[in-house]
Parts: C-alpha cells; structure tokens; sequence
C-alpha cells in the first residue's frame, strides 16, 4: 500500500526543493536538495520515472538559476558553478538510483526462478508421491495432502464427484497430518462454485474479494485468499481442488505450478479408476472361471459315471446274448442267428463308446494312467483285429495283418488296445464292402509304427486340420459315432511320447500311422 504514494511524494518534494531554490539567494543555491526526490524514486523500481525526475530536476535547477540572477541584475561566477556541480549530481544520483532499481530488478527476478524452481521441485515430488499408488481412495487422500505440503497452503481441499456432482465426498488437510474425509453436503455458496466448475469446464481461478459472492465464499472457507483448480482428464472432470491462505496472498504464476500438479492428479485419479474397474472385472472373471470349472466338472462327472456304469450291463447283454447264439437256451429259428449277431455287434459299438467316454473324460480332468510296462504292438494289433473280426466281417470288408516281428514298448497296455481299436473301427466305418484294410506293425529308427490302411472313401481335405481335435462330427460324417475316437487316439498317443498322423492315398483312401517310441533296451545301439 505504501509504494504508491512515492511517486507523488517524489513530485511533491521536487516541487518545494524547486520553490525553496526560487526564493533563497543566489548563493545559497537549495537545488541541491533535489537529489532527495530522485533518490527516493528508487524505490519505485521504475528507471523510467527517475529519469524523468532528474530531467525535472535539471530544469528546476536552470529555472531558479536564471530567476535568481535576474533577481540580483547578475548572476555571480560562484552560483553558477554551484549549480552546474548541483546539475552534475543529479546525473550522479539518477544514475546511481536507475542502477540500483536494476539490480534490484535482477535479484528480484533470480529470487524468483529461484523460488519457481523450488516450487516446480516441490510439485515434482508431489506428483511422484501421488502416483506412486494405483488405489483410488489413497490417491485421493495423498492428492490432498501433497498438496498443503508442496504448494504452500494452510488448508488443501479436494471435492471428488463421486458419485455425482451433487453428492461430492470432502478430503481436507489441515494442520493435522491426517487426512479428513467427509460425505457431507457442502454450503450452497460451495456447492453453486463448483457445479460452475464441472458444467462449464472452468480453468484455475483465484477467489476474491472483488464482488460479495466472492467474499462470502472466502468468509465460509475462513481464508483470506482462495484457487480452485479442477481435475479433469480426457473430458472426465474427477473433482475440483481448493487450496486456502489464512493470511497472505498468492505469488504471480502461481497458477503455473498449480495447473501441472492438478493435471498429473487428475491423470493419476484415472488410471486409479481404470486399474480398479479391471480388478473388479478380473474378479468377475475369476468368479466366471470358477462357475465354469464347477459345471464342467459336473458334466464330466456324469460321463464318468454314465459310461462307467454303463460297462456292466452291456457286459450281461453281451453275455446272454452270445449264449443264446451258442444255444444255451436251445435251438432258434434260422432267421435270429442273424439278429442276434447284429445285436452283438451293436453291444460291442456301445461297449466301445463307454469306453472311450471313460478314457477321455480321465484324459480332460488329467485322471490318466502313468503306469507303464512293456507292450508287444505287433500282438497287440492282432489281438484287435480278431476281437473287430464280427464288425469288419459283418461289413464284408478284409482285414490282413502284417506284424511278424515284436515292437515293444512302455505303455499302459489297456489304453493302447483302445487306441488301436479306436483306429482299426474308424477304418471299418469308412471302408465300403468288398474293400481291404491292412494292419501293418514294423519298428523304423527306434519307433514302433502301427499303420493301419484302407482304400476306403477317405477324408475330405477340408476335414483333415482338425481330424484329431475333441469337437463335433464334420458334416460329410453325421451320424458315424461320437466324434471322439481320433482325439482319444491323439492323447493316448502324446501321454505316452508317440504321435499319430494322417496321410492321404493317391487312391482315395487313408493312412493312419501311430507312432511311439520302442523300449529303450529294444533300441538299436
């Protein structure tokens, strides 16, 4: 308040130096009293003003010059020497109060970066402190308080729009270092500041005193100055945040430091949100996995069964029905030889069904055997070939067998049957009447190969990528068994480090190769 009336007080003293000179003697020459003027302008920081001063100076020094010789009829060598030595020290004293005003300056202006930077050092380790979590509710707590900390204010308020503008939550640091959390409605002087705010998109703004809203709202905060700043990302406005001085005012750019904290924050309250609203889908997720597991589970759980209990009376059907065949239960009409024949055969694709559901269902929940001892493939094969001998003959197809030589290896022996069952059945499915099958077992480089080959219809190519996969009967085989007998076979052949392959002939038919190591004391050195 004081440095504005130093330019008048200036002007004043150099107009009654000036009247003191026009009256005083010639000799007494009171121009020197006019360096007092030009020196107290210093204070105003202005160069331009005290240069104006010692130009007024200099002419009130000539002006009273010539008004007191005129006065006396002469002017005396003395006075006029005085004068150009008092004229002479108005330069001096200007010059010497411009350079002052300078460096002053100067000070003025590295105090101030120098207090800029410490404050954008300050806001720095602010925002590292903010971010440095990823949970919502302390990055607001820590919002409030980094800001009373880094930004110099008595009280750091944070109203955050959750979950709507009329129900803003209330964090507020003060003098205690804990941070105060409120649900309560603010003032309606409060509330109408920042639905402006949010509605309307405002930037930083101070309050002040300047109309009676302004000082009522300063009056209900208890400060004397007041910022507000909004947190806004993308669009999104989180909330708005009002820093307070009891006391003092503001520093210019002030709102320079504020607008970066305030950005980092609001940055920080979002990717706070987006990390909570995927925990919160993961969760959901995992609660989704978890249902999903329980009724896969379930399912495999009654195929287990089913097919586990479906064993036994497919057995006893089998079992009467071979002894009726047999004549257990005396002599029957020609024409049931062939029904009951049928319907053995029939009992043996649903025993074989059971089994494979049986297997794959122990195969998906990892229930599999790791029992393992030496197995001879070529028996094995035919052993196959004679317990399929009523389906491939029922079918009026040939079936040879060529495997003389033994290929052992380390197996679950019951598993490998299934397997070579379940390929030597797909080949009879698909072959027509009067075609040929062959069963071949040889060993090749330390592997034991069963290729089986027909000249049947073959695959379609557009089949053949996923002829082995666990999915539902392609469209060119509707109606021809469960759609599981090859994926078995591919996870019978993998559980026991083998593999099975699939080859087309140039005849039409299909070659399926199962491929498995040969026990390592069979193996060639």
């Amino acid at each position: 308040m004081a440095e504005r009336w130093i330019r008048p007080a200036c002007i004043a003293l150099l107009a009654l130096a000036w009247l003191l000179d026009l009256v005083t003697p010639q000799l007494f020459v009171a121009a020197i009293l006019l360096n007092g003027p030009i020196a107290m302008s210093s204070l105003t920081l202005d160069w331009r003003f005290t240069r104006l001063l010692v130009v007024l100076a200099l002419v009130a020094d000539v002006t009273a010059g010539y008004a007191n010789g005129m006065h006396d009829h002469h002017w005396e060598a003395i006075a006029v020497a005085d004068r150009a030595i008092a004229a002479f020290s108005f330069l001096l004293v200007g010059g010497l109060s411009i350079a002052t005003q300078r460096s002053a300056a100067r000070a003025g202006e590295l105090s101030a970066r120098q207090d800029r930077a410490a404050r954008e050092r300050s806001v720095r380790r602010a925002i590292e402190a903010v971010r440095s979590s990823i949970n919502p509710e302390l990055v607001k707590r820590a919002i409030v308080r980094e800001a009373r900390r880094s930004l110099g204010v008595d009280v750091a308020l944070l109203y955050v729009f959750e979950p709507s503008i009329d129900e803003p939550t209330t964090y507020s640091a003060a003098d205690s270092p804990d941070v105060d959390v409120s649900a309560t409605r603010p003032p309606a002087e409060i509330m109408s500041l920042l639905s402006r705010i949010a509605e309307h998109g405002e930037g930083i703004g101070s309050l002040t005193e300047t109309d009676a809203l302004g000082r009522l709202r300063l009056a209900t905060f208890g400060a004397q100055s007041a910022i507000a700043a909004p947190l806004v990302e993308h669009e999104t406005t989180f909330g708005v945040l009002i820093l307070l001085r009891r006391e003092t005012a503001f520093e210019p750019h002030y709102e320079e430091g504020l607008a970066a904290f305030a950005d980092q924050c609001a940055i920080a309250l979002a990717q706070a949100n987006v990390f909570a609203q995927l925990g919160e889908r993961n969760d959901e997720l995992a609660s989704a996995n978890v249902a999903l597991r329980e009724r896969g589970d379930v399912i495999r759980d009654i195929v287990y069964a089913l097919s586990h209990d479906l064993r036994t009376p497919l057995a006893a059907a089998r079992l009467t029905t071979q002894q009726a065949l047999d004549g257990a239960y005396g002599p029957l009409p020609a024409g049931y030889h062939e029904i009951l024949e049928r319907t053995l055969a029939s009992n043996d694709e649903l025993q074989r069904l059971a089994e494979t559901l049986l297997l794959v269902s122990r195969y998906e929940s990892g229930d599999f055997s790791t029992h393992r001892e030496p197995v001879d493939l070529a028996a094995l094969a035919r052993d196959v070939v004679r317990e399929l001998e009523p389906l491939w003959k029922g079918k009026h197809v040939e079936v040879t067998v060529d495997a003389l030589e033994p290929a052992i290896v380390l197996a679950e022996e019951r598993e490998m049957r299934r397997a070579i069952v379940n390929l030597l059945a797909n080949a009879i499915t698909w072959t027509p009447a009067q075609r040929h099958i062959l069963v071949g077992v040889r060993t090749v480089a330390g592997t034991a190969r069963v290729v089986i080959d027909d000249d049947g219809y073959g695959v379609p190519e557009s089949e053949r990528a996923q002829l082995f996969e666990r999915i539902g009967r392609p469209a060119s085989r509707q109606g021809a068994g469960s759609g599981l007998g090859l994926y078995l076979v591919r996870r019978i052949a993998e559980s026991h480090g083998g593999s099975v392959a699939f080859a087309p002939r140039a005849d039409g038919g299909s070659t399926f190769t199962l491929s498995l190591p040969l026990e390592p004391a069979r193996v060639p050195a």
